[in-house]
């Protein structure tokens, strides 16, 4: 039987054998992984490696025939990279959670696969299922990557669609599965506050996700069906973007040229950097569930909004960029690095800024300084009970 969200939601139990076993049949995947595993003997030796790390592969994932069965394998994985990639995870706000509910976590972005990868991680390691994961047809281009996601929980939202009326008919059914997924199958939700990620450092909800969550269940009030969902703000702080000399690259190019235009293969690039690269430490803060009625989309995503930029964690990195930015708000009471952190620890971050900025070609640099600044700026105002 074809079920209504069988186009977007993610592989079933019954599903993972056949799936599984055409992905260690994929030579683009087995390309990726040979690279990623073996990046210097990948070009000359990759004809060899290749049938090696299949062998190994349907070895190791042979009889795994449950999407948990395969999260408990892969998390070995993940916790590798992050251990390779970060100085640390922490987080706060998960002991809130209970057994038995799902919630609708909605999450600031700044990095295509670690913002859901660490909500994961943090959700995983308090003992609770992981969350379905919301992710945009446009980074879906190879059948491997589709393949790989929608067994790792991923659930497809339609962005490339065009015509108007295909695109109401795909939110309408976003909205189903989102509603269905958390109050039916009693399964959370991941999906980033907006389209794309935040390149300024500036985390804003758009209030059309919010409508979104509301169009499948018209007949009832807005602020009801908010409630019903267990809305809870996240906020996912990195002491250091991995991409953050090509944000500043693309921000710089559009503010001169009026324009830019991804080069072929460029997410593949922000993807494999953002999960390689180096991130310092990274704190993940659940905010409680949104439990007021906001009949408003505005007013309930100035509310998101406030919660995700409390709940962010800046680091001595966001106060040196503040100190040097040229658009910082003198009327805000914004400390000097030095008042919050030890003398061991700002020197340890400002080597790593200084790094950073000398990386950077200079006429790019107030793009890179903007990416850092922007959240100390935005917090400061919430903490001064200023409009955003």
């Amino acid at each position: 039987m074809m079920g209504e969200f069988d186009a977007i939601r993610p592989y079933d139990d019954a599903e993972v054998p056949a799936v599984l076993a055409r992905l260690l049949s994929d030579p683009a995947f087995l390309d990726i992984l040979t690279h990623f595993r073996f990046p210097r003997m990948a070009g000359a030796f990759g004809w060899l490696l290749k049938p090696l790390i299949a062998h190994r592969l349907r070895r190791e994932f042979a009889g795994i025939e449950s999407v948990a069965t395969l999260q408990d394998k892969v998390e070995v994985y993940v916790d590798h990279t992050i251990d390779r990639a970060t100085d640390g995870v922490t987080y706060t706000g998960v002991e809130q959670f209970k057994s038995g509910s799902a919630y609708l976590f909605l999450a600031n972005h700044r990095d295509i696969v670690m913002d859901p990868a660490f909500v994961n991680y943090a959700v995983y390691h308090a003992g609770l299922p992981t969350p379905r994961i919301a992710i945009g047809d446009n980074l879906l281009q190879k059948p491997f990557v589709s393949d790989l996601m929608r067994l790792n929980k991923s659930f497809i939202v339609h962005r490339s669609i065009s015509g108007r009326r295909e695109k109401l008919a795909a939110y309408q059914l976003l909205s189903a599965y989102i509603n269905h997924s958390i109050r039916t199958d009693c399964q959370s939700i991941w999906i980033a506050q907006a389209e794309g990620r935040a390149k300024d450092g500036d985390d804003r909800t758009d209030s059309a996700i919010l409508k979104m969550f509301h169009m499948s269940r018209k007949d009832e009030a807005f602020g009801e069906v908010i409630q019903s969902l267990n809305l809870t703000p996240v906020s996912i702080s990195y002491e250091y973007d991995p991409c953050d000399l090509a944000k500043a690259r693309e921000l710089y190019t559009r503010a001169t040229t009026g324009t830019y235009k991804k080069a072929p293969g460029e997410d593949d690039i922000s993807i494999a950097q953002g999960i390689t690269g180096y991130k310092g430490r990274v704190h993940i803060n659940f905010a409680p569930p949104i439990s007021q009625a906001f009949e408003d989309t505005k007013l309930l995503a100035a509310e998101i909004d406030r919660q995700i930029l409390a709940g962010y964690r800046l680091f001595p990195a966001h106060y040196l960029a503040y100190a040097q930015w040229a658009d910082a708000d003198a009327s805000l009471a914004v400390p000097a690095a030095s008042e919050v952190f030890g003398a061991d620890e700002l020197e340890k971050a400002r080597a790593e800024w200084t790094r950073r900025l000398e990386a950077c070609p200079e006429e790019q640099r107030p793009y890179l300084v903007l990416q850092y600044a922007t959240p100390v700026r935005n917090q400061y105002r919430v903490k001064a009970g200023l409009p955003l």
